[in-house]
């Protein structure tokens, strides 16, 4: 019974902090896009290509197999923003496919909560702004309590595994962050552009990954590398928002 409602409540819960990020966003963010082509284009390859790569590679060196393996690309593919894009995972012949059905679903607990709330923001401009700090902090208790509640369903796995899911799961965010941020770099794009690269593909959206896994998918063990990713991962993100953050000292004169 607890099993079923929490596969019930978790896409509600998801939706709601779906809705939440729509109510901070205008169309002039996607429009703004076709003004540094050169940024957007580089940090989605690194999202669809290079994160993907990268976390194959992990699962390989630390001998990650079946629903754990299956997890950590739901976790890659999940970026901070208002997408996924669902990797397929073969692993010993079985393969990870999403159906029409379950893409709906996807669509559904995703996108379709955010263009809500951008209509919701372009209507009620005024009680959106206000509500952008209340959002914040519903959307950070939301995360808390589904990761939580992902660990507790799979406890036993998580304890089994804890020694090799952690490292995993630090490896995956320091490399996510610093390829957000240098990636663009190296090809150019600013300072302020960069920094936005890395929180926004660096980050990936634990709670998208296990509403996925459980609600979509039906499996608790694909959650549990999100789940324990979605506790460590505010160390590292929380020490490089801290070292972006800083002005960098211009040369003397």
């Amino acid at each position: 019974m607890g099993s079923a409602m929490f596969s019930i409540l978790l896409p509600i819960a998801l939706a709601l902090v779906m809705f939440g990020l729509g109510l901070t966003l205008t169309v002039g963010d996607f429009t703004r896009v076709l003004k540094y082509p050169k940024a957007a284009v580089v940090a989605l390859v690194c999202q669809m290509i290079v994160l993907p790569a990268l976390c194959v590679g992990l699962i390989l060196l630390f001998g990650l197999d079946g629903a754990l393996a299956v997890g950590m690309m739901l976790l890659v593919a999940s970026p901070g923003g208002t997408s996924a894009n669902l990797a397929e995972f073969l692993d010993g012949g079985t393969s990870l496919g999403l159906q029409p059905s379950k893409f709906v679903q996807v669509f559904a607990i995703v996108l379709i909560p955010v263009v809500l709330g951008m209509a919701v923001r372009g209507r009620f401009t005024g009680w959106a702004e206000r509500m952008r700090k209340p959002v914040k902090i519903g959307s950070a208790v939301v995360l808390v309590l589904v990761i939580a509640a992902a660990i507790a369903q799979e406890f036993r796995t998580l304890v089994d595994n804890i020694g090799t899911l952690g490292p995993v799961a630090l490896a995956l965010s320091v490399l996510s962050l610093a390829i957000g941020y240098f990636v663009p770099r190296l090809f150019q794009v600013d300072r302020g552009q960069s920094i936005a690269s890395a929180m926004e593909i660096g980050i990936h959206n634990a709670t998208l990954a296990i509403a996925v896994a459980i609600s979509v998918l039906g499996d608790k063990a694909m959650a549990v590398p999100a789940g324990i990713y979605g506790v460590l991962m505010f160390f590292p993100a929380g020490i490089a928002a801290f070292l972006l953050s800083r002005k960098p000292e211009r040369a003397p004169v």
